[in-house]
This record gives structure tokens, sequence and C-alpha cells, in this order.
């Protein structure tokens, strides 16, 4: 694998304060409790179900935040049918059973792993390659995914991701269809942060709680990812939308830009930081590269029969 840059996926001005508290250190991730668990994610009968998208028109881009959110446009979109969860480690392991498939992670020596740092307020230390950090082994060396069934597969590229697509006869949305549907999925279309949290404040999505990047206060339940259907499903009846990991879609960022589009943030989203928790919040990577907080949900065409 080329020798690529450690990443942080979102932009801001980091808080003054944490450095100040820098002592506290960087949450790890941990798996809740089984109990827990069990009582929130969805049942494994359940996996692989799909959610009837209408087309129709919308706007995309609304209340842009960051500079590559905007401008708003309106957009037609053709119907699709899109998984109403994210793909999870036990599917994508039913994939490589099958198929032998070896991701790129694997072959090619590890994947973007996010860690503690002694230098909290240099961005850039936060992330490093970790060349035993695979979606077999999410935490690196020693890990695994026992109890981890139901949680999304990460430390997959988008190459990874469309050859599973291909293998169920899908494929990997567009950024306009990934848009389009979570802007449906929305419980109230003029606040962009109610995919996050109800109006009595309890938690819609797996999220940063705390002080980003020192403190997580887990107060929505997980440090890392939480297994699919923990949440409220939105108002397509799709889960995730928002937050957990973030997903790729098979857009290019911009015109000569060599990375393609991911969307809807993820477990390392914080208010006080990213803040790209909103539909219209994009970022990108390469379609090579892969790390611990991308995932990936896939679409088919309306009259596609499931495979």
């Amino acid at each position: 694998m080329p020798n690529k840059r450690p990443l942080w996926l979102g932009a801001g001005a980091l808080a003054v304060t944490v450095v100040a508290v820098a002592a506290v250190g960087l949450s790890q991730h941990v798996i809740s409790s089984p109990q827990t668990e069990l009582a929130c994610s969805l049942n494994e009968a359940d996996l692989g179900e799909f959610v009837e998208i209408p087309g129709g028109g919308f706007v995309m881009g609304v209340d842009p935040v960051f500079p590559e959110e905007g401008p708003p446009r309106k957009v037609l979109v053709s119907p699709f049918r899109l998984q109403a969860h994210e793909v999870t480690n036990s599917q994508f392991a039913a994939f490589v059973a099958e198929t032998g498939y070896v991701t790129e992670a694997e072959r090619n020596g590890g994947s973007a792993q996010f860690s503690e740092s002694d230098t909290p307020e240099v961005f850039l230390s936060w992330w490093s390659l970790d060349a035993d950090a695979t979606w077999r082994t999410p935490d690196g060396a020693g890990s695994d995914l026992v109890g981890r069934d139901l949680h999304p597969v990460v430390h997959v590229t988008l190459n990874d991701a469309k050859a599973y697509a291909a293998w169920v006869g899908g494929r990997i949305p567009t950024e306009v269809e990934w848009e389009y549907a979570a802007s449906m999925g929305l419980f109230d279309p003029m606040d962009p942060h109610s995919g996050i949290r109800a109006p009595d404040g309890s938690a819609r999505a797996n999220i940063w709680t705390g002080l980003f990047p020192v403190l997580n206060s887990r107060r929505d339940g997980f440090a890392g990812t939480a297994p699919v259907g923990c949440y409220e499903p939105g108002l397509t009846g799709a889960y995730d939308m928002i937050g957990n990991v973030w997903e790729w879609t098979d857009s290019p960022f911009a015109p000569a830009v060599p990375r393609f589009t991911i969307k809807g943030g993820s477990f390392l989203c914080s208010e006080d930081y990213c803040q790209r928790y909103r539909v219209a919040a994009r970022e990108s990577l390469e379609r090579d590269f892969s790390t611990a907080h991308i995932g990936f949900r896939i679409v088919k065409s309306m009259g596609d029969t499931d495979g």
C-alpha cells in the first residue's frame, strides 16, 4: 500500500479546551455489554431487508456548513431500494466464505486506525496506519469479531464494498441517492440536527458525545461502533443513516479529485468539532483506502430481486 497520510475525516476549529484536558485520555473502542446489544440490535433474521425510496425531487446541500456542501440545488431522483441497515460483519463474512474474497487492507498492509495520542492538539496524530487492522481484526492485533456479528463491517475500501454489492446483486448508492434517502428519513426536515437527537434530548444516532478528541461520555450508549438497528429508524424505515460509520457512495468527490464521497458521519463525529452528522455533510477518501469508521450499505434498482 502506498504510504498515505494519517487522516481525520472532518474539519473545523479544535476547541482550545482540548489541550487543557488532554490528560483525561482518549476513550478506546469498547464493546457494550451483551445485554445492551441484544436489547437494541436487529435480529439476524431481519438482516438484508430493503426499504423502498420513491422517486422525486429534493434540494441537495441544504443548510451547508462547510464550503464543499453547497450550494443548495434542485435534483431529481429515480426510485430505488435501500438496504435498511449498514452491511454487517456477518453479512460480509458470508460473502468472504463463499467467494474467498480478500480485502485490500488484508492484501496491502492494513488500514487506518484512530487511537490515543500524546498530542491531541495535533489532529494528524489521531490516525495511523495499523498493519494488523482489517475487517476481521477491527481493533488491530489480538482483536476479533466475537460479539460484533451485527456491527457494521469496517476497514473496507470502496473496491471491497463494490465487490460485495455485486455478489448480492446490488450496487453502492450514488451521493445523490444517499442524500435523498437520508433527507426523506429526517424526523424534522427543518432541523438538520433532528437525525442525532430527539426533542427530549435522547440519542437518535451513534456519534461522539463529550469533548473531542479527549473525552467520550458515551451518553449515546457506545464509544465505538454500535450494532445496526440500535437507534430508531428514520421516517423511511432505514437505520443509522446518520452516525455509527461513514458510508461509501459511488460518486467522485469533485472534478479532478481522485477521491470518492462518503456520507453520514460516524461514531467519531462530535458537535464541538466534526459536525458532519447532517444529511448534507460530505467527506472523501481514496477508493482503495479504508479506516476504522467507514462502512457501507447497498441499493438496488426497482424491479431487481433480492439475491
